[in-house]
């Protein structure tokens, strides 16, 4: 499991539209006194070509494959532009006399366009639930957004377990206490910035024995979810 959150100050979306692409993925939460939004994501890690392959490397679950298969080598986030050179198709699939799969206004497939629908609205249900699943994984620690993440690898009866709780308390009325989350951070700077907001943040060093792994994963920015204190 990936985690990371970002600061999440009153009227965020309404000021930066591109921040409504993050809200919609993630669940609420307080750090300190300050209040953010963690994105949590499900991953697998699987060591060389996908298990589904054939040996004639075709796709052997092809007509029940899982959205992620169908929408690629689209992107979901409606701000990331399309880049072949990012992709991991054959240059063939590139060539003129091939099907353009996206133009200025966006994926021509209607099929992709459904599908990438279907895949935001599945963002939007599944927030509640990973809240849940963290808070039964007692996970309570992220990356800041654009900067890096945690990645967490609990054992798979544990998770099975969390996951058994989080989906079967999802229907249910949510009374549990707010989990207080924590940023965790190899920049000194990122620290003094969130803890003069109010949050908790805590330095790489500090959380020696901690059940993540630290990844810096820097990229553009899409939205500034926080300020920046003014240098004397």
């Amino acid at each position: 499991m990936i985690c990371e959150a970002a600061p999440w100050p009153a009227r965020l979306v309404e000021e930066d539209p591109r921040a409504a692409h993050f809200e919609r993925r993630s669940f609420a939460v307080m750090s300190g006194t300050m209040p953010a939004r963690v994105v949590a994501m499900l991953v697998a890690d699987v060591t060389g070509p996908c298990p589904n392959l054939l040996p004639d490397f075709r796709c052997g679950i092809y007509g029940e494959r899982p959205l992620v298969c169908r929408i690629y080598p689209a992107e979901v986030n409606p701000l990331i532009d399309l880049a072949p050179e990012t992709k991991l198709c054959p240059p063939e699939a590139w060539t003129a006399d091939q099907p353009i799969l996206q133009g200025d206004d966006g994926v021509l497939s209607g099929a992709t366009q459904d599908d990438i629908r279907r895949s935001r609205a599945a963002d939007v249900l599944d927030a509640t639930v990973k809240s849940r699943l963290c808070a039964a994984l007692n996970v309570a620690d992220a990356g800041l957004v654009h900067e890096s993440v945690l990645v967490y690898t609990p054992p798979q009866e544990a998770l099975r377990s969390a996951l058994a709780v989080a989906t079967a308390a999802a229907a249910e009325r949510d009374i549990a206490a707010p989990i207080p989350w924590r940023f965790v951070s190899d920049q000194l700077e990122t620290i003094k910035d969130l803890a003069a907001n109010g949050a908790t943040a805590l330095h790489l060093d500090d959380a020696a024995g901690g059940s993540f792994v630290h990844l810096n994963f820097r990229r553009q920015a899409l939205f500034r979810s926080h300020p920046r204190m003014q240098k004397d």
